[in-house]
């Protein structure tokens, strides 16, 4: 059977993400701002406020105040780590749409940050027919419960889905939960892939 649902992932695949953005005015180079990633281990407590934890509770458990402080600006300046689209994909997506296909998204995205993506690329919040923020549902990709949870609120089979990410383990997690899956690396390679599944 032919996927007829298109799953995006966000991040990555849709609109680039770059959260060094987001304190390059207040520490003044990107190498600063790196260090300061590093030192308040800013990637894992991201992932965990895509899983729901409150940005404000991550900050309060770094023990410099000065960095505290920056940690607890990142919601208030998100719209800075989004700058740009990645128009190839939103050009294919808008292609399979023009085909039919239902258009969804799954995407590891705070509950918190999310408006603010949607502040920054309007599209986001109207192109989806079913929307999965793993923030708001505190669950999180790859983990099978997420994906579940896709196929009920949009009442379609696994075997009805084409789900296309930039991260190798959540395609894998797709891939187990039943769906046909891509590894996203970049939109004419994506192209290639639709394709060669007879979806474009």
């Amino acid at each position: 059977m032919s996927a007829t649902e298109i799953v995006f992932d966000i991040g990555g695949v849709l609109v680039d993400w770059d959260p060094h953005l987001a304190w390059i005015e207040d520490l003044g180079s990107r190498g600063a701002v790196a260090e300061f990633i590093e030192r308040t281990d800013f990637m894992a407590r991201n992932t965990r406020a895509d899983g729901g934890a409150s940005f404000a509770d991550l900050a309060a458990e770094i023990a410099d105040p000065t960095d505290r402080a920056l940690f607890a600006k990142y919601v208030a300046q998100y719209g800075r780590t989004v700058p740009e689209v990645i128009p190839g994909t939103w050009d294919l997506l808008d292609r399979l749409a023009a085909k039919g296909h239902g258009i969804h998204a799954i995407t590891n995205w705070s509950a918190e940050t999310w408006p603010e993506g949607v502040r920054a690329h309007p599209r986001l919040g109207e192109v989806f027919d079913t929307l999965i923020v793993s923030g708001v549902e505190r669950m999180l990709k790859p983990g099978p419960e997420i994906f579940g949870l896709f196929f009920d609120r949009a009442g379609v089979a696994a075997r009805a889905c084409l789900f296309i990410d930039n991260t190798y383990e959540n395609v894998a997690g797709a891939r187990a939960a039943g769906m046909d899956a891509v590894h996203f690396t970049t939109p004419a390679a994506l192209e290639a892939d639709l394709v060669a599944r007879g979806l474009l």
